[in-house]
């Protein structure tokens, strides 16, 4: 048995010899592992009897293979992808679904292969649905998992779409998302629909598609600001006008025609001369009636 690269179509190969046909092709599915069922076939040589039952004669020569699923082809992508990046002892799970598989990574450091938000799980899931569907030219599915974080973050994004209708609904204004790829947007819309008077809709293209939540009979117009009865605000540095402001500055007086501007500062009283005390500072002390009471 060997295997043959054959571009993306990874083929597992035999060849089986016998009396006949059918025996050489039994012998090569034996050799592969598989039931006949299971392989296909190409008769390399026609068995040729012998002369006279002595001279001459050949058995019969078939070559059985068995092509890749598309599950395989793009587990097989995975693994080299994988062994490339350091991760070599990565296990694989894989279950046939309804037009499509689900492939689920086990093991040591593969958690870093989600990436941010799930960008390089997303990334690689990408790649290997483009092998599955290169090798039977159809539309198959490839579902990549690690750790369960396709279902927990299915969780959190209907979460998410929960509360924003909620709030658009309440608010009556459109919220938009971040930008999210098909699977996550049609979580959202799956999610809004279950709030009432939201709906939901998709705006942008490419990398910049994203979910837009808003309700459903469109925005409410802004309610206008309340007009202020005390008038619009003066101009920072302009002066009030009113009669309080006449003597601003101080009591100045009428200028009298043809003398100087009388001084805007307050007239200083003439200071009284301090008067001198005869006796001492604290107060007067009588000598003798001191010694009296000695």
């Amino acid at each position: 048995m060997r295997c043959e690269p054959g571009g993306l179509n990874v083929i597992k190969e035999a060849i089986g010899t016998g009396n006949t046909v059918e025996e050489a092709f039994e012998a090569a599915c034996k050799e592969l592992g598989v039931e006949s069922h299971e392989a296909e076939f190409e008769i390399l040589e026609m068995p040729v009897k012998k002369t006279f039952g002595l001279f001459g004669g050949n058995p019969a020569k078939v070559r059985a293979y068995v092509k890749n699923s598309p599950a395989d082809a793009a587990a097989e992508y995975l693994k080299s992808i994988l062994a490339n990046m350091g991760l070599s002892n990565v296990q694989f799970d894989i279950k046939e679904e309804e037009s499509g598989a689900l492939i689920s990574l086990s093991g040591e450091d593969v958690g870093f292969i989600i990436g941010h938000r799930g960008e390089t799980l997303d990334a690689l899931q990408y790649l290997s649905g483009l092998v599955a569907n290169h090798i039977e030219n159809t539309y198959f599915r490839i579902t990549l998992d690690i750790g369960n974080y396709r279902e927990k973050r299915k969780d959190t994004l209907e979460v998410l779409g929960k509360k924003i209708a909620v709030k658009a609904v309440k608010t009556g204004r459109n919220c938009s998302l971040e930008p999210m790829n098909p699977y996550e947007r049609r979580i959202i819309h799956t999610a809004v629909q279950t709030v009432e008077g939201a709906k939901s809709w998709s705006e942008g293209e490419d990398l910049n598609r994203h979910v837009v939540i808003g309700p459903v009979d469109g925005e409410k117009p802004l309610p206008r600001k309340p007009y202020n009865s005390r008038g619009p605000r003066r101009p920072y540095g302009d002066k009030p006008r009113g009669d309080y402001h006449k003597n601003y500055g101080g009591n100045r007086g009428p200028r009298p025609q043809g003398g100087p501007r009388p001084s805007s500062q307050p007239q200083q009283r003439p200071q009284q001369p301090r008067k001198e005390t005869s006796g001492p500072l604290y107060g007067r002390i009588d000598i003798n009636r001191k010694k009296d009471g000695e």
